[in-house]
């Protein structure tokens, strides 16, 4: 067997979800797959329309961006998740999309506060939004600059990336990761809900208050805490 093959198809078939779930048109959406253990990820080519992908058109790359495998060019947003990568301990994969609820949020530069339960399965805290990118920031390396500032937004609101895997770039955007290239689509479907929840939220009670703490709390940890009893054993 190649030795990428099975981390290409896990790529790949979670890039056909992104049209699945009615996360992006044309080909407004990346994800990408990590093989810790290789030290590579597989990210959709650039500019390839979600009906034309296959295993094969995967471009694989280390986590110094070098080109490892693929005639093709990469994502335009590798840089991106290979900042993310190298910063957030323990995921396996990143999506990004310009659903439409999530990139409303972005544009308005708000993160978006836990207004339900829904919201508090998914994420511990509020899904943060950015600050605009610096002048100087888009001149250097706009695409890894985005990294950058998802990280140091996440370290400044000291949020954990594990329990909150999403967040806002502003201006842009949404990205999400997850335990598998799978999950982080998972999650930029919930996320898109979950602006979409609190847009209409809004619409009806422009004062409209965040949960409290204790029931937060609580649908958080019945579905990841340690005494979590949420689904099925096994």
């Amino acid at each position: 067997m190649p030795a990428y093959k099975t981390l290409k198809e896990e790529a790949c078939e979670a890039n056909l979800e992104i049209p699945r779930r009615g996360l992006a048109i044309y080909t407004w959406g990346n994800v990408s797959a990590f093989d810790p253990d290789k030290g590579v990820f597989a990210i959709k080519p650039s500019g390839v329309s979600y009906d034309r992908l296959t295993p094969d058109s995967m471009v694989v790359l280390d986590l110094d961006g070098a080109k490892v495998e693929g005639d093709l060019n990469p994502s335009s947003d590798t840089e991106t998740h290979r900042v993310l990568y190298r910063s957030f301990a323990g995921i396996r994969g990143i999506t990004h999309t310009h659903s439409v609820y999530a990139v409303a949020w972005a544009q308005a530069r708000r993160s978006v506060a836990v207004y339900g339960t829904t919201h508090a399965d998914h994420a511990a805290g509020e899904i943060p939004c950015t600050g605009i990118m610096s002048p100087e920031a888009v001149q250097n390396n706009y695409e890894r600059e985005t990294g950058n500032l998802i990280v140091a937004t996440f370290r400044s609101k000291n949020i954990d990336p594990g329990e909150t895997p999403m967040v806002l770039v502003a201006g842009h955007g949404p990205f999400t990761w997850g335990i598998s290239a799978a999950k982080s689509v998972y999650h930029g479907t919930v996320l898109e809900e979950v602006c979409k929840m609190a847009c209409l939220t809004l619409s009806i009670d422009s004062a409209a208050q965040p949960l409290p703490r204790h029931i937060i709390n609580k649908h958080w940890e019945r579905k990841h805490g340690p005494g979590a009893y949420y689904g099925q054993k096994g």
